[in-house]
């Protein structure tokens, strides 16, 4: 008996020293509890998930353990992890897509259930089932269809919106858009038609001043950088500069003798540039009121001229049918920019690409490449001759004008936007200004007023011959807006210019705007 208890007193001691080991062991030190308390948590998160990896890595380190996975041999079959992910990220792209679409109205489901019906009777030869492409993801998506439940609208032919658009209206809620209802139609949704932007209001212009002087036709006009006077040039051969805003002569440059067809002043400079139908191309110092260059080189008539808003660089156009872009200093032919077939009726330049536009009889646009003095691009949905381009001053399009259709660009690929429709007449002339109106002038003596965003005819006139002049020539020739947009010079075919305004009485109520939403669909 002794000895039995003796042996059990030791091993209860032994146990005590044992389980007082395992809790020494177990018990954090102060070097420990110190390196702890001094770690950061970033540090604790990188050793932890370092830990972690030590431990599962060789469970599910490999994308082929997540399929996989250890289980014994007597668990029930669950789903895979990776398949559980799967499926997870399929229901939320699905949820998130398809949601708003994916109940038919129980008006078109009717619809779509009895074309189906007609369709199964006049069939002839049964088809063959078909099979999906994945059939293990068309049976995650049954299983997630199977397990989504759905509301439907029960009186409204619009598709319902579903939870994530919680209190929104459907996107046709006002009423059902246009569409042919064809027999044994499976459309899913309903297309909402493009709406037109409506345009501003804008109120008409009206005539304020007749300028007369000139012996000839008023080809061009050109209007000084500080906005204190403008120049035209006639067919008498005469440049005349004139007060802006009293309509004063104040000044007459001969030196041409011929048609002066083109004229535009140098914002950096002192100079007045003008070109004229006898191939010369003069540069005046309005210093000296004196030609201090001329450009040589045109081998016809120079219909028209521009200078680059930028560079020290003038392009000019005209019966030869070439642009020649001129060093303005040097008077050196930089670049001969050839292409056209006939003559080159109107060039307009801008900063960015393409630089250079020109217009031709031959019934094209071209752009160029000033760097390289190459084409860019070619427009040929002109039918007749182009006579007249502007710029836009506020975005990078531009319009052409030929007989009866103007056309709207967009730089710089020169994609086509839209059409300005209502002038019927052979168009000379194109100006906008900065509050989006283009002016469109006529050979008949028509004038049209457009928004320059929508493209709608908000104001056409007509002007009228002055006395002593034939009918024939109320038509209008050359035109420019002044610097602020307020002001609107026509040169015109009865040797005079005539000066436009806006009508300051008008109001929104005493001149409505007459606009209607067509069918057709804008691309911009």
């Amino acid at each position: 008996m002794k000895c039995g208890e003796e042996r059990e007193r030791k091993l209860e001691v032994g146990f005590k020293k044992v389980a007082r080991q395992i809790a020494t062991s177990l018990r954090p030190s102060h070097t420990t509890m110190a390196t702890t308390a001094n770690s950061s948590p970033s540090d604790l998160v990188h050793k932890s998930a370092k830990r972690t990896r030590e431990i599962f890595a060789a469970d599910f380190g490999a994308p082929t353990a997540l399929d996989n996975f250890p289980r014994p041999a007597i668990a029930p079959p669950i789903v895979s992890p990776a398949e559980r992910a799967q499926k997870i990220a399929l229901r939320s792209r699905i949820d998130r897509e398809y949601a708003d679409v994916k109940d038919l109205p129980p008006v078109l489901a009717a619809k779509q259930a009895n074309a189906a019906a007609s369709r199964s009777t006049l069939r002839k030869k049964p088809k063959t089932e078909e099979q999906a492409s994945n059939p293990k993801m068309a049976k995650m998506i049954e299983g997630i269809s199977a397990q989504t439940s759905s509301t439907a609208v029960e009186t409204s032919n619009a598709l319902a919106l579903r939870a994530n658009g919680a209190g929104k209206l459907p996107p046709n809620a006002n009423g059902p858009t246009p569409q042919r209802n064809l027999p044994g139609s499976s459309s899913l949704v309903r297309r909402d038609v493009v709406r037109q932007p409506k345009p501003e209001w804008k109120a008409p212009w009206k005539l304020m001043r007749v300028i007369s002087g000139h012996l000839g036709w008023v080809r061009a006009l050109a209007v000084e950088p500080g906005n204190q006077y403008f120049a035209s040039g006639s067919g008498d051969r005469t440049i005349k500069i004139w007060d802006l805003a009293s309509g004063t002569l104040k000044l007459t440059l001969t030196g041409h003798i011929s048609t002066v067809r083109g004229l535009a002043f140098s914002p950096r400079h002192p100079y007045l540039f003008s070109c004229a139908e006898d191939k010369k191309v003069k540069c005046w110092d309005l210093e000296t009121n004196k030609v201090i260059r001329d450009y040589h080189g045109h081998l016809s008539g120079v219909y028209t001229l521009s200078l680059h808003p930028t560079l020290d660089v003038l392009c000019t156009g005209g019966r030869d049918g070439v642009v020649r872009v001129w060093d303005m200093r040097t008077r050196s032919n930089v670049h001969v920019l050839s292409g056209h077939k006939q003559t080159v009726s109107d060039i307009v330049t801008q900063e960015a690409d393409p630089q250079i536009i020109s217009s031709s009889l031959d019934s094209t646009v071209r752009m160029y490449d000033l760097a390289a003095g190459k084409t860019m691009g070619v427009l040929t949905h002109h039918k007749k001759g182009v006579r007249a381009l502007c710029t836009a001053p506020h975005e990078f399009t531009f319009a052409s004008a030929s007989t009866g259709q103007v056309k709207q660009w967009k730089c710089p690929e020169g994609a086509f936007m839209q059409n300005f429709d209502g002038h019927n007449a052979i168009i000379n002339t194109l100006s906008v200004n900065e509050d989006n109106v283009l002016f469109s002038g006529g050979d008949n003596g028509s004038a049209a007023f457009f928004d320059w965003k929508t493209g709608y005819k908000y104001q056409s006139l007509d002007s009228i011959a002055q006395p002593g002049s034939l009918d024939a020539e109320a038509g209008i020739m050359s035109s420019t807006f002044d610097k602020t947009g307020l002001r609107l010079m026509t040169g015109e075919a009865d040797k005079t210019i005539k000066v436009w305004r806006e009508d300051e009485n008008a109001t929104p109520e005493s001149h409505p705007l007459e606009w209607k939403p067509t069918l057709g669909r804008q691309k911009f």
